[in-house]
């Protein structure tokens, strides 16, 4: 059975992504911040294994491995989990900056180094959920834009590097999708936060089994999803 390591499985597309894996068999392992919320995501998603590290801290996150039983073989990698804070240039703070880039862009890649050797082994895949805002940048969007336009290139690099190894690297900028950090997006912004306008977790969720399934002939190396309506 292939073996999938999830952040941000606690919620939208990371759950939806957890829960189809899951059904269909195959092995995970989810990313908790914490012990407290490694039980959590156990009880979300019954027979998943978890793995702590804090996002928020990657520099912590060679050491946080080192400490428990890693993986010997990784099919996939995927980068879900995501933070936004939303503000104008002149008013975001060098601990704004910080907070975004380090979770959506700088654990990333520390996350993806130290499981590559897992990764080559299985000849497996990168997949980055990145956003509609990793392609444009619109006002009191810098600091998040500047994260995902990073993991857009984090992403285009690794490709390159690895496709020697054997290893596909995926790019999914998903548009706004029903979750709670749409539903905080919404309150940043003032407005009323309608779910039934955007993209349904689960929609996006099977772009990115899409991209896991497709024959080894082949690889996606991004992928679009807009709300239908």
């Amino acid at each position: 059975m292939p073996t999938h390591l999830i952040t941000g499985a606690g919620s939208g597309i990371g759950a939806a992504v957890a829960r189809r894996l899951l059904e269909r068999g195959d092995e995970i392992v989810l990313l908790a911040r914490d012990a407290g919320r490694a039980k959590e995501l156990a009880a979300l998603h019954p027979g998943a294994r978890t793995l702590v590290g804090d996002l928020g801290n990657p520099d912590r996150l060679s050491w946080a491995f080192g400490q428990q039983p890693m993986p010997e073989r990784l099919d996939s990698l995927l980068h879900i989990a995501g933070v936004v804070e939303l503000g104008t240039v002149g008013d975001l703070t060098p601990k704004a900056w910080h907070f975004q880039l380090n979770a959506n862009l700088v654990s990333p890649a520390e996350l993806t180094r130290l499981l590559l050797p897992q990764l080559r082994v299985a000849q497996g895949h990168v997949v980055f959920v990145n956003s509609g805002a990793g392609l444009a940048a619109h006002a009191e969007w810098s600091a998040y834009a500047a994260s995902k336009h990073g993991l857009k290139a984090l992403a285009d690099s690794l490709r390159h590097e690895e496709h020697g190894n054997g290893v596909r690297v995926t790019s999914v900028y998903p548009g706004r999708t029903a979750s709670p950090m749409q539903a905080k997006v919404h309150r940043q912004e003032g407005k009323e936060y309608d779910p039934a306008r955007w993209i349904d977790p689960e929609s996006v969720a099977t772009t990115i089994l899409l991209a896991l399934d497709l024959p080894r002939d082949a690889e996606i190396n991004d992928l679009t999803v807009r709300p239908g309506r």
